[in-house]
Protein backbone atom coordinates (compact mmCIF):
# COMPACT_ATOMS: atom_id res chain seq x y z
CA UNK A 1 0.00 0.00 0.00
CA UNK A 2 2.72 1.95 0.68
CA UNK A 3 4.15 1.48 -2.50
CA UNK A 4 1.25 2.40 -4.23
CA UNK A 5 1.09 5.60 -2.67
CA UNK A 6 4.49 6.72 -3.31
CA UNK A 7 3.68 5.57 -7.25
CA UNK A 8 0.68 7.73 -7.09
CA UNK A 9 2.65 11.15 -5.35
CA UNK A 10 5.45 10.31 -7.71
CA UNK A 11 2.72 10.61 -10.76
CA UNK A 12 1.07 13.69 -9.05
CA UNK A 13 4.14 15.69 -9.11
CA UNK A 14 5.66 14.76 -12.92
CA UNK A 15 1.88 16.04 -13.79
CA UNK A 16 2.04 19.40 -11.91
CA UNK A 17 5.53 19.71 -13.39
CA UNK A 18 4.69 18.55 -16.81
CA UNK A 19 1.92 21.49 -17.02
CA UNK A 20 4.49 23.87 -15.59
CA UNK A 21 6.59 23.64 -18.28
CA UNK A 22 3.63 23.41 -20.96
CA UNK A 23 2.62 27.10 -19.60
CA UNK A 24 6.31 28.40 -19.46
CA UNK A 25 6.13 27.21 -22.90
CA UNK A 26 3.08 28.47 -23.85
CA UNK A 27 3.90 32.15 -22.40
CA UNK A 28 7.51 32.09 -24.71
CA UNK A 29 6.59 33.99 -27.88
CA UNK A 30 7.90 32.11 -30.76
CA UNK A 31 10.49 34.22 -32.57
CA UNK A 32 9.38 36.56 -35.43
CA UNK A 33 9.29 34.99 -38.94
CA UNK A 34 11.31 36.95 -41.28
CA UNK A 35 10.82 37.65 -44.79
CA UNK A 36 12.87 39.94 -46.78
CA UNK A 37 11.69 41.02 -50.56
CA UNK A 38 14.66 42.45 -52.77
CA UNK A 39 13.05 44.22 -56.52
CA UNK A 40 15.97 43.84 -59.52
CA UNK A 41 16.97 47.36 -60.44
CA UNK A 42 13.42 49.36 -59.48
CA UNK A 43 13.92 52.72 -58.59
CA UNK A 44 12.94 54.69 -55.61
CA UNK A 45 11.00 56.15 -58.06
CA UNK A 46 8.61 53.16 -59.33
CA UNK A 47 5.98 53.54 -56.21
CA UNK A 48 3.16 55.00 -56.24
CA UNK A 49 3.48 55.75 -52.45
CA UNK A 50 6.44 58.07 -53.58
CA UNK A 51 4.37 60.03 -56.01
CA UNK A 52 4.35 58.16 -59.62
CA UNK A 53 1.48 58.84 -61.26
CA UNK A 54 2.33 56.39 -63.59
CA UNK A 55 1.99 53.12 -61.45
CA UNK A 56 -0.51 51.89 -58.50
CA UNK A 57 1.86 49.73 -56.11
CA UNK A 58 -1.77 49.40 -53.12
CA UNK A 59 -0.06 46.99 -51.35
CA UNK A 60 3.93 48.09 -51.49
CA UNK A 61 2.14 51.46 -50.24
CA UNK A 62 0.28 49.63 -47.48
CA UNK A 63 3.58 47.76 -46.90
CA UNK A 64 5.03 51.04 -46.31
CA UNK A 65 1.99 52.87 -44.22
CA UNK A 66 1.92 49.76 -42.12
CA UNK A 67 5.12 49.98 -40.73
CA UNK A 68 8.43 52.04 -40.84
CA UNK A 69 9.55 53.68 -43.94
CA UNK A 70 12.71 54.83 -44.56
CA UNK A 71 13.65 58.20 -46.10
CA UNK A 72 17.18 57.64 -46.21
CA UNK A 73 18.12 54.31 -47.15
CA UNK A 74 21.04 53.56 -49.36
CA UNK A 75 22.69 50.31 -51.08
CA UNK A 76 25.31 49.77 -53.85
CA UNK A 77 24.80 51.26 -57.06
CA UNK A 78 24.55 47.64 -58.20
CA UNK A 79 23.73 44.15 -57.73
CA UNK A 80 26.16 41.62 -56.23
CA UNK A 81 27.38 44.81 -53.99
CA UNK A 82 24.05 45.60 -52.32
CA UNK A 83 23.63 41.74 -51.84
CA UNK A 84 26.99 41.42 -50.16
CA UNK A 85 26.55 43.91 -47.73
CA UNK A 86 22.74 42.62 -46.86
CA UNK A 87 24.28 39.28 -46.34
CA UNK A 88 27.15 40.24 -44.11
CA UNK A 89 26.44 43.43 -42.69
CA UNK A 90 29.30 45.25 -44.17
CA UNK A 91 30.57 47.09 -46.94
CA UNK A 92 31.05 44.73 -50.23
CA UNK A 93 34.47 45.67 -51.03
CA UNK A 94 35.85 43.98 -47.67
CA UNK A 95 34.52 40.70 -48.54
CA UNK A 96 36.23 39.93 -52.25
CA UNK A 97 33.57 41.89 -54.69
CA UNK A 98 34.87 43.93 -57.25
CA UNK A 99 32.18 42.68 -60.18
CA UNK A 100 28.95 41.21 -61.16
CA UNK A 101 30.18 38.35 -62.99
CA UNK A 102 32.55 35.99 -64.10
CA UNK A 103 33.48 35.29 -60.14
CA UNK A 104 34.14 39.14 -59.34
CA UNK A 105 30.37 38.57 -57.58
CA UNK A 106 31.93 35.81 -55.05
CA UNK A 107 31.42 36.37 -51.64
CA UNK A 108 34.62 35.38 -49.66
CA UNK A 109 34.07 32.78 -47.64
CA UNK A 110 35.20 33.82 -44.56
CA UNK A 111 32.38 36.07 -44.09
CA UNK A 112 28.97 34.77 -42.14
CA UNK A 113 25.74 35.22 -43.62
CA UNK A 114 22.74 36.34 -42.00
CA UNK A 115 21.35 33.08 -43.11
CA UNK A 116 23.83 31.53 -41.08
CA UNK A 117 22.91 33.24 -38.31
CA UNK A 118 19.41 32.46 -38.37
CA UNK A 119 20.12 28.75 -39.02
CA UNK A 120 22.24 28.13 -36.31
CA UNK A 121 19.54 29.89 -33.66
CA UNK A 122 16.85 27.78 -35.05
CA UNK A 123 14.99 28.67 -38.27
CA UNK A 124 14.14 27.15 -41.28
CA UNK A 125 15.77 28.92 -43.90
CA UNK A 126 15.23 29.60 -48.11
CA UNK A 127 16.23 32.00 -50.64
CA UNK A 128 14.31 31.94 -53.84
CA UNK A 129 15.07 34.08 -57.00
CA UNK A 130 18.68 35.58 -57.79
CA UNK A 131 21.57 34.70 -55.60
CA UNK A 132 24.67 36.84 -57.11
CA UNK A 133 27.03 35.84 -54.60
CA UNK A 134 29.06 32.68 -56.03
CA UNK A 135 28.10 29.52 -57.90
CA UNK A 136 30.09 26.49 -56.68
CA UNK A 137 30.03 25.40 -53.79
CA UNK A 138 31.23 26.73 -51.03
CA UNK A 139 30.08 29.94 -52.23
CA UNK A 140 26.68 28.11 -53.21
CA UNK A 141 23.42 29.41 -51.06
CA UNK A 142 23.34 26.09 -50.03
CA UNK A 143 26.56 26.89 -47.82
CA UNK A 144 26.16 29.85 -47.33
CA UNK A 145 23.21 29.38 -44.12
CA UNK A 146 19.91 28.54 -46.72
CA UNK A 147 18.49 25.16 -46.03
CA UNK A 148 16.14 25.36 -49.35
CA UNK A 149 17.45 26.66 -52.83
CA UNK A 150 15.52 27.66 -56.25
CA UNK A 151 16.09 29.88 -59.09
CA UNK A 152 20.09 30.99 -60.23
CA UNK A 153 23.50 32.33 -59.22
CA UNK A 154 24.22 34.38 -61.70
CA UNK A 155 23.58 38.43 -61.95
CA UNK A 156 20.71 37.92 -63.87
CA UNK A 157 18.88 35.67 -66.60
CA UNK A 158 17.48 35.83 -70.25
CA UNK A 159 14.66 34.69 -70.45
CA UNK A 160 11.51 34.75 -67.96
CA UNK A 161 8.97 32.66 -68.87
CA UNK A 162 9.36 28.72 -68.20
CA UNK A 163 13.27 29.01 -68.19
CA UNK A 164 16.22 27.01 -66.88
CA UNK A 165 16.47 27.28 -63.49
CA UNK A 166 18.99 25.33 -60.78
CA UNK A 167 16.71 23.78 -57.60
CA UNK A 168 19.37 22.69 -54.70
CA UNK A 169 21.74 22.23 -57.54
CA UNK A 170 19.88 20.12 -59.89
CA UNK A 171 19.30 22.22 -62.85
CA UNK A 172 15.24 22.22 -63.35
CA UNK A 173 12.42 23.60 -66.12
CA UNK A 174 10.72 26.53 -64.22
CA UNK A 175 6.86 27.17 -64.05
CA UNK A 176 5.59 30.87 -65.61
CA UNK A 177 6.52 33.65 -65.46
CA UNK A 178 9.26 33.60 -63.29
CA UNK A 179 8.31 36.32 -60.27
CA UNK A 180 4.80 34.45 -60.12
CA UNK A 181 7.00 30.60 -59.77
CA UNK A 182 9.76 32.34 -57.18
CA UNK A 183 6.60 33.65 -55.01
CA UNK A 184 4.53 30.99 -55.03
CA UNK A 185 7.91 28.30 -53.86
CA UNK A 186 7.96 31.56 -50.95
CA UNK A 187 3.97 30.78 -50.58
CA UNK A 188 4.86 26.89 -50.37
CA UNK A 189 7.75 27.39 -47.99
CA UNK A 190 5.77 29.55 -45.54
CA UNK A 191 2.88 27.46 -45.34
CA UNK A 192 5.49 24.21 -44.70
CA UNK A 193 7.08 26.18 -41.98
CA UNK A 194 4.14 28.21 -40.12
CA UNK A 195 4.93 26.48 -37.11
CA UNK A 196 8.15 26.76 -36.70
CA UNK A 197 10.29 30.29 -37.14
CA UNK A 198 11.43 30.68 -40.52
CA UNK A 199 14.06 33.08 -42.49
CA UNK A 200 12.88 33.75 -46.33
CA UNK A 201 15.02 35.80 -48.91
CA UNK A 202 12.66 36.18 -52.01
CA UNK A 203 15.24 37.78 -54.73
CA UNK A 204 13.37 38.80 -57.76
CA UNK A 205 14.33 38.91 -60.46
CA UNK A 206 12.88 42.07 -61.86
CA UNK A 207 12.46 44.78 -63.26
CA UNK A 208 16.12 43.90 -64.36
CA UNK A 209 16.42 43.42 -68.06
CA UNK A 210 15.30 41.44 -70.44
CA UNK A 211 11.81 43.78 -69.97
CA UNK A 212 9.75 40.80 -70.08
CA UNK A 213 6.11 41.11 -68.46
CA UNK A 214 2.82 38.45 -68.72
CA UNK A 215 0.29 40.44 -70.96
CA UNK A 216 -2.07 41.02 -68.54
CA UNK A 217 0.49 43.66 -67.15
CA UNK A 218 1.72 44.90 -70.60
CA UNK A 219 -1.82 45.52 -71.64
CA UNK A 220 -2.51 48.03 -68.94
CA UNK A 221 0.76 50.08 -69.76
CA UNK A 222 1.54 49.40 -73.15
CA UNK A 223 -0.95 52.49 -74.04
CA UNK A 224 -1.15 54.15 -70.94
CA UNK A 225 -0.74 57.67 -70.65
CA UNK A 226 2.28 58.87 -69.24
CA UNK A 227 2.42 61.99 -66.83
CA UNK A 228 5.68 61.58 -64.38
CA UNK A 229 7.69 59.86 -67.23
CA UNK A 230 6.09 61.61 -70.55
CA UNK A 231 9.53 63.09 -71.65
CA UNK A 232 11.69 59.82 -71.35
CA UNK A 233 13.66 58.64 -74.09
CA UNK A 234 12.89 55.00 -74.04
CA UNK A 235 9.27 55.13 -73.22
CA UNK A 236 8.96 51.20 -73.83
CA UNK A 237 11.35 50.47 -71.38
CA UNK A 238 9.60 52.67 -68.77
CA UNK A 239 6.05 51.07 -69.65
CA UNK A 240 7.97 47.29 -69.22
CA UNK A 241 9.74 48.64 -66.11
CA UNK A 242 6.35 49.82 -64.94
CA UNK A 243 4.30 46.86 -65.68
CA UNK A 244 6.99 44.68 -63.78
CA UNK A 245 6.96 46.48 -60.55
CA UNK A 246 2.75 45.66 -60.56
CA UNK A 247 3.99 42.01 -60.86
CA UNK A 248 6.02 42.74 -57.88
CA UNK A 249 3.01 44.64 -56.18
CA UNK A 250 0.39 41.41 -56.67
CA UNK A 251 2.77 38.98 -55.94
CA UNK A 252 3.60 41.26 -52.37
CA UNK A 253 -0.49 41.04 -52.30
CA UNK A 254 -0.34 37.56 -52.70
CA UNK A 255 2.20 37.08 -49.81
CA UNK A 256 0.22 39.40 -47.75
CA UNK A 257 -2.65 37.08 -48.14
CA UNK A 258 -0.93 33.84 -46.94
CA UNK A 259 0.13 35.73 -43.87
CA UNK A 260 -3.19 36.98 -43.15
CA UNK A 261 -4.56 32.97 -43.76
CA UNK A 262 -2.41 31.42 -41.66
CA UNK A 263 -2.33 33.54 -38.44
CA UNK A 264 1.39 34.87 -39.10
CA UNK A 265 1.04 38.37 -39.95
CA UNK A 266 1.73 39.88 -36.44
CA UNK A 267 4.75 37.54 -35.76
CA UNK A 268 6.07 37.71 -38.61
CA UNK A 269 8.81 41.12 -40.18
CA UNK A 270 8.64 41.67 -43.63
CA UNK A 271 10.71 43.85 -45.16
CA UNK A 272 11.09 45.51 -48.81
CA UNK A 273 14.05 46.63 -50.55
CA UNK A 274 15.55 47.18 -54.08
CA UNK A 275 19.29 46.82 -54.87
CA UNK A 276 20.05 49.48 -56.81
CA UNK A 277 18.49 53.14 -58.86
CA UNK A 278 16.40 52.47 -61.90
CA UNK A 279 18.00 50.23 -64.92
CA UNK A 280 17.06 52.95 -67.36
CA UNK A 281 16.67 56.88 -66.92
CA UNK A 282 12.88 57.21 -66.24
CA UNK A 283 10.82 59.69 -63.02
CA UNK A 284 12.75 58.94 -59.80
CA UNK A 285 12.02 61.63 -58.12
CA UNK A 286 13.84 64.36 -59.65
CA UNK A 287 17.56 62.76 -58.23
CA UNK A 288 20.45 62.51 -60.29
CA UNK A 289 21.74 59.20 -61.37
CA UNK A 290 20.59 55.85 -62.18
CA UNK A 291 21.78 52.03 -61.72
CA UNK A 292 25.45 51.90 -61.52
CA UNK A 293 26.10 55.80 -60.46
CA UNK A 294 26.70 57.09 -56.91
CA UNK A 295 25.01 59.66 -56.95
CA UNK A 296 21.50 59.68 -54.93
CA UNK A 297 19.74 58.13 -57.83
CA UNK A 298 21.73 55.36 -57.92
CA UNK A 299 21.88 54.31 -54.49
CA UNK A 300 18.80 55.59 -52.75
CA UNK A 301 16.22 52.43 -52.51
CA UNK A 302 12.68 52.05 -50.95
CA UNK A 303 13.08 50.51 -47.31
CA UNK A 304 9.84 49.19 -45.28
CA UNK A 305 9.79 47.23 -42.28
CA UNK A 306 6.33 46.06 -41.30
CA UNK A 307 5.72 44.08 -38.29
CA UNK A 308 1.99 44.71 -37.09
CA UNK A 309 1.10 45.51 -33.60
CA UNK A 310 5.11 45.93 -32.84
CA UNK A 311 6.44 48.84 -34.77
CA UNK A 312 4.30 51.41 -34.94
CA UNK A 313 3.80 52.99 -38.25
CA UNK A 314 6.29 55.90 -39.18
CA UNK A 315 8.54 57.66 -41.29
CA UNK A 316 12.26 57.15 -40.57
CA UNK A 317 14.81 60.27 -41.53
CA UNK A 318 18.10 58.82 -39.86
CA UNK A 319 20.88 57.48 -42.74
CA UNK A 320 20.43 53.62 -43.03
CA UNK A 321 21.96 51.17 -45.70
CA UNK A 322 21.38 47.21 -46.79
CA UNK A 323 24.26 46.40 -44.28
CA UNK A 324 22.02 47.52 -41.19
CA UNK A 325 19.80 44.78 -41.45
CA UNK A 326 21.69 42.05 -40.48
CA UNK A 327 22.08 43.78 -36.97
CA UNK A 328 18.77 45.26 -36.71
CA UNK A 329 17.01 41.13 -37.68
CA UNK A 330 19.27 39.74 -34.97
CA UNK A 331 18.10 42.80 -32.19
CA UNK A 332 14.74 42.54 -33.04
CA UNK A 333 14.25 38.90 -33.11
CA UNK A 334 15.90 38.67 -29.66
CA UNK A 335 19.40 36.87 -31.30
CA UNK A 336 22.59 37.36 -29.11
CA UNK A 337 25.21 37.11 -31.75
CA UNK A 338 28.59 37.92 -32.02
CA UNK A 339 30.27 38.87 -35.19
CA UNK A 340 33.30 37.07 -36.21
CA UNK A 341 34.35 40.17 -38.26
CA UNK A 342 33.02 44.30 -37.17
CA UNK A 343 29.96 45.25 -38.88
CA UNK A 344 30.09 48.23 -40.55
CA UNK A 345 25.86 48.45 -40.12
CA UNK A 346 24.00 49.36 -37.15
CA UNK A 347 21.05 48.08 -35.34
CA UNK A 348 18.21 50.18 -36.18
CA UNK A 349 15.69 48.67 -34.13
CA UNK A 350 15.76 52.10 -31.50
CA UNK A 351 13.95 53.93 -34.67
CA UNK A 352 11.92 51.54 -35.06
CA UNK A 353 10.27 50.36 -31.50
CA UNK A 354 11.25 53.83 -29.85
CA UNK A 355 9.28 57.12 -30.26
CA UNK A 356 10.98 60.86 -31.21
CA UNK A 357 14.89 58.75 -31.17
CA UNK A 358 17.11 61.43 -32.64
CA UNK A 359 18.95 61.15 -35.79
CA UNK A 360 22.51 59.83 -35.27
CA UNK A 361 25.37 61.32 -36.93
CA UNK A 362 27.51 58.74 -39.55
CA UNK A 363 28.74 58.23 -42.53
CA UNK A 364 28.06 56.13 -45.38
CA UNK A 365 30.27 54.99 -48.27
CA UNK A 366 28.95 54.55 -52.08
CA UNK A 367 31.52 52.76 -53.95
CA UNK A 368 32.01 51.48 -57.63
CA UNK A 369 34.63 50.67 -60.04
CA UNK A 370 36.61 53.68 -59.04
CA UNK A 371 33.60 56.34 -58.10
CA UNK A 372 33.17 57.13 -54.68
CA UNK A 373 31.03 59.45 -52.80
CA UNK A 374 30.33 60.03 -49.17
CA UNK A 375 27.04 60.84 -47.79
CA UNK A 376 26.28 62.19 -44.06
CA UNK A 377 22.98 62.91 -42.47
CA UNK A 378 22.39 65.78 -44.39
CA UNK A 379 25.27 66.37 -47.07
CA UNK A 380 26.48 64.62 -49.71
CA UNK A 381 29.93 64.46 -51.41
CA UNK A 382 30.24 63.16 -54.88
CA UNK A 383 32.86 61.35 -56.67
CA UNK A 384 34.11 64.44 -58.08
CA UNK A 385 34.09 66.10 -54.75
CA UNK A 386 31.23 68.60 -55.25
CA UNK A 387 29.37 69.29 -51.94
CA UNK A 388 25.74 68.97 -52.04
CA UNK A 389 23.13 69.76 -49.02
CA UNK A 390 20.57 66.49 -49.71
CA UNK A 391 17.90 67.61 -47.81
CA UNK A 392 17.58 70.61 -50.21
CA UNK A 393 18.81 69.52 -53.23
CA UNK A 394 18.05 65.82 -54.08
CA UNK A 395 19.03 66.45 -58.05
CA UNK A 396 22.35 67.68 -57.12
CA UNK A 397 21.43 71.02 -58.63
CA UNK A 398 23.29 72.93 -57.07
CA UNK A 399 27.03 72.69 -56.09
CA UNK A 400 27.46 74.06 -52.32
CA UNK A 401 30.34 77.10 -52.09
CA UNK A 402 32.67 74.97 -49.97
CA UNK A 403 33.82 78.17 -48.22
CA UNK A 404 30.51 78.42 -46.54
CA UNK A 405 30.71 74.62 -45.35
CA UNK A 406 34.32 74.26 -44.94
CA UNK A 407 34.04 72.28 -41.72
CA UNK A 408 31.03 69.82 -43.75
CA UNK A 409 33.24 69.71 -46.53
CA UNK A 410 36.77 68.92 -45.02
CA UNK A 411 35.15 66.10 -42.67
CA UNK A 412 33.60 64.40 -45.70
CA UNK A 413 36.96 64.73 -48.02
CA UNK A 414 38.72 63.58 -44.72
CA UNK A 415 36.66 60.06 -45.04
CA UNK A 416 36.61 60.04 -48.21
CA UNK A 417 40.71 59.82 -48.24
CA UNK A 418 40.68 57.12 -45.50
CA UNK A 419 38.68 55.08 -48.43
CA UNK A 420 41.12 56.26 -51.21
CA UNK A 421 43.74 54.19 -50.06
CA UNK A 422 41.76 51.09 -49.03
CA UNK A 423 42.83 48.07 -51.33
CA UNK A 424 39.78 47.74 -52.42
CA UNK A 425 39.53 44.09 -55.04
CA UNK A 426 40.46 43.79 -58.16
CA UNK A 427 40.00 41.41 -60.91
CA UNK A 428 44.12 41.41 -61.50
CA UNK A 429 44.08 40.35 -57.84
CA UNK A 430 41.97 37.64 -57.38
CA UNK A 431 43.40 34.39 -57.56
CA UNK A 432 40.27 32.36 -56.57
CA UNK A 433 39.98 29.35 -58.82
CA UNK A 434 36.47 27.87 -58.92
CA UNK A 435 35.84 25.04 -56.76
CA UNK A 436 34.75 21.70 -57.92
CA UNK A 437 33.45 18.44 -56.08
CA UNK A 438 33.30 19.78 -52.72
CA UNK A 439 32.46 16.32 -50.55
CA UNK A 440 29.24 18.03 -49.05
CA UNK A 441 27.50 18.77 -52.37
CA UNK A 442 26.95 16.23 -54.75
CA UNK A 443 26.62 19.06 -58.25
CA UNK A 444 29.02 21.49 -59.74
CA UNK A 445 28.01 23.86 -62.68
CA UNK A 446 30.77 25.18 -64.78
CA UNK A 447 29.32 28.16 -66.74
CA UNK A 448 29.82 29.56 -69.88
CA UNK A 449 30.17 32.62 -68.21
CA UNK A 450 33.21 31.93 -66.15
CA UNK A 451 35.10 30.06 -69.03
CA UNK A 452 38.23 31.12 -70.25
CA UNK A 453 38.07 30.66 -74.16
CA UNK A 454 40.94 30.70 -76.54
CA UNK A 455 41.43 30.18 -80.17
CA UNK A 456 38.52 31.95 -82.23
CA UNK A 457 35.64 30.92 -79.50
CA UNK A 458 33.26 33.75 -78.35
CA UNK A 459 30.60 34.45 -76.17
CA UNK A 460 26.71 35.36 -77.27
CA UNK A 461 27.28 38.57 -75.84
CA UNK A 462 29.42 40.91 -73.61
CA UNK A 463 27.35 40.71 -70.67
CA UNK A 464 28.32 37.18 -69.30
CA UNK A 465 26.26 36.12 -66.96
CA UNK A 466 23.65 33.94 -69.55
CA UNK A 467 25.76 33.59 -72.08
CA UNK A 468 27.00 30.44 -73.94
CA UNK A 469 30.17 29.49 -75.94
CA UNK A 470 30.00 30.20 -79.92
CA UNK A 471 31.84 30.38 -82.90
CA UNK A 472 33.41 27.08 -82.37
CA UNK A 473 35.32 25.84 -85.05
CA UNK A 474 38.73 24.48 -84.55
CA UNK A 475 40.26 21.34 -82.67
CA UNK A 476 42.39 24.47 -81.58
CA UNK A 477 39.50 26.23 -79.73
CA UNK A 478 39.60 25.16 -76.06
CA UNK A 479 37.25 26.44 -73.34
CA UNK A 480 38.90 25.92 -69.92
CA UNK A 481 37.92 26.80 -66.11
CA UNK A 482 40.39 27.57 -63.74
CA UNK A 483 39.33 25.15 -60.96
CA UNK A 484 40.13 23.81 -57.77
CA UNK A 485 39.26 19.77 -56.75
CA UNK A 486 37.88 20.13 -53.20
CA UNK A 487 38.37 16.75 -52.58
CA UNK A 488 39.09 13.83 -54.97
CA UNK A 489 36.05 11.62 -56.77
CA UNK A 490 34.78 10.59 -59.54
CA UNK A 491 31.81 12.39 -61.16
CA UNK A 492 29.81 12.19 -63.89
CA UNK A 493 29.88 14.68 -66.58
CA UNK A 494 27.07 16.48 -68.29
CA UNK A 495 27.25 18.96 -71.59
CA UNK A 496 24.63 21.11 -71.89
CA UNK A 497 24.71 21.72 -76.10
CA UNK A 498 23.28 22.44 -79.33
CA UNK A 499 24.27 21.94 -82.83
CA UNK A 500 23.03 20.99 -86.03
CA UNK A 501 22.75 17.93 -87.87
CA UNK A 502 25.69 18.70 -90.40
CA UNK A 503 27.78 18.04 -87.33
CA UNK A 504 27.02 15.27 -85.69
CA UNK A 505 29.96 12.89 -85.52
CA UNK A 506 31.90 15.44 -83.58
CA UNK A 507 34.09 14.48 -80.66
CA UNK A 508 36.40 15.76 -78.31
CA UNK A 509 38.20 15.24 -74.96
CA UNK A 510 37.71 16.63 -71.55
CA UNK A 511 41.20 16.73 -69.20
CA UNK A 512 42.30 17.93 -65.82
CA UNK A 513 45.22 17.13 -64.94
CA UNK A 514 46.61 13.19 -65.63
CA UNK A 515 42.35 12.35 -66.33
CA UNK A 516 40.72 12.34 -69.55
CA UNK A 517 37.45 11.72 -70.30
CA UNK A 518 36.55 11.27 -74.78
CA UNK A 519 33.30 12.54 -75.76
CA UNK A 520 31.15 12.69 -78.92
CA UNK A 521 28.16 14.21 -80.39
CA UNK A 522 25.40 11.65 -81.78
CA UNK A 523 21.99 13.93 -82.08
CA UNK A 524 21.56 16.58 -83.48
CA UNK A 525 19.63 19.54 -81.67
CA UNK A 526 19.51 23.25 -83.13
CA UNK A 527 17.26 24.48 -81.62
CA UNK A 528 16.15 28.75 -82.40
CA UNK A 529 17.28 31.30 -80.48
CA UNK A 530 14.36 32.61 -78.16
CA UNK A 531 13.46 35.92 -76.00
CA UNK A 532 12.82 38.40 -78.72
CA UNK A 533 8.92 37.75 -79.02
CA UNK A 534 8.37 37.80 -75.67
CA UNK A 535 10.69 41.28 -75.18
CA UNK A 536 9.05 44.23 -74.70
CA UNK A 537 11.67 46.56 -75.32
CA UNK A 538 15.17 46.00 -77.48
CA UNK A 539 17.46 43.65 -74.91
CA UNK A 540 21.29 44.21 -74.26
CA UNK A 541 21.86 40.73 -72.84
CA UNK A 542 22.32 37.43 -75.10
CA UNK A 543 19.13 35.41 -76.50
CA UNK A 544 18.96 31.85 -74.78
CA UNK A 545 18.25 28.91 -76.40
CA UNK A 546 16.79 25.19 -75.25
CA UNK A 547 20.03 23.36 -74.91
CA UNK A 548 20.32 19.35 -74.69
CA UNK A 549 22.03 18.06 -71.58
CA UNK A 550 24.41 14.94 -72.77
CA UNK A 551 26.13 12.83 -70.59
CA UNK A 552 29.85 12.14 -71.46
CA UNK A 553 30.21 9.39 -68.78
CA UNK A 554 32.69 9.55 -65.47
CA UNK A 555 35.75 11.04 -64.90
CA UNK A 556 37.93 10.87 -61.94
CA UNK A 557 39.78 14.14 -60.86
CA UNK A 558 42.29 14.30 -58.23
CA UNK A 559 42.67 17.22 -55.68
CA UNK A 560 44.42 19.59 -56.86
CA UNK A 561 44.24 23.14 -59.00
CA UNK A 562 44.54 23.26 -62.68
CA UNK A 563 42.34 23.83 -65.69
CA UNK A 564 39.10 21.77 -66.60
CA UNK A 565 39.55 21.84 -70.96
CA UNK A 566 37.48 20.68 -73.54
CA UNK A 567 38.36 21.06 -76.82
CA UNK A 568 37.23 19.07 -80.21
CA UNK A 569 39.45 16.40 -82.02
CA UNK A 570 37.44 16.01 -84.85
CA UNK A 571 35.04 18.27 -86.58
CA UNK A 572 33.61 16.45 -89.37
CA UNK A 573 30.81 19.92 -90.03
CA UNK A 574 31.34 23.60 -89.96
CA UNK A 575 31.30 24.01 -86.25
CA UNK A 576 31.59 21.99 -83.10
CA UNK A 577 28.62 23.06 -80.71
CA UNK A 578 27.31 25.96 -78.99
CA UNK A 579 28.12 25.06 -75.17
CA UNK A 580 25.88 26.50 -72.51
CA UNK A 581 27.67 24.68 -69.50
CA UNK A 582 29.57 21.69 -67.95
CA UNK A 583 27.68 19.37 -65.16
CA UNK A 584 29.26 17.76 -62.66
CA UNK A 585 27.43 15.15 -59.93
CA UNK A 586 29.80 13.47 -58.07
CA UNK A 587 29.68 9.92 -57.92
CA UNK A 588 31.32 8.88 -54.44
CA UNK A 589 29.22 11.68 -52.52
CA UNK A 590 30.04 10.66 -48.39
Amino acid sequence: MTFNISRTLKRIVILLLLSFIVRSCQQIPMRPNIIIIMADDQGWGDLSGHGNKDISTPNLDALALNGASFENFYVSPVCSPTRAALLTGRYHFRSGIYGTSAGGERLNLDEQTIAEVFKQNGYKTALYGKWHSGMQYPYHPMARGFDDFYGFCSGHWGNYFAPELEANGKIVKGKGYLADDLTQHALDFIKKNKKKPFFLYLSLNIPHSPMQVPDTYWEKFKDKPLVNNAEVSNPLHTRAALAMVANIDDNLGRISTQLDLLGLTKNTIVIYLSDNGPNGRRWNGGMKGIKGSTDEGGTRSPLFIQWRNTIAPKVVQQLAGAFDLLPTLTSLSGISHQSPKPYDGIDLSPWLLKKNTSNRERILVSYWRNNMSIRNQRYRLDTNNELYDIQEDRGQLKPLDKENVQLVYEELLSEKQKYDTFNFPMKSKDKRPFPVGHPDFRWTELPARDATLQGGLKRSNRYPNCTFVTSWTSTQDKVLWPVTVVSSGTFEVYLYYTTGKENVGTSGTLTFQDSALKWSISEAHDPPLVGASRDRSLRIESYTKDFKRLSLGSITLAKGNGNLRIQADNIPGNSVMDLRRIHLKRINLK
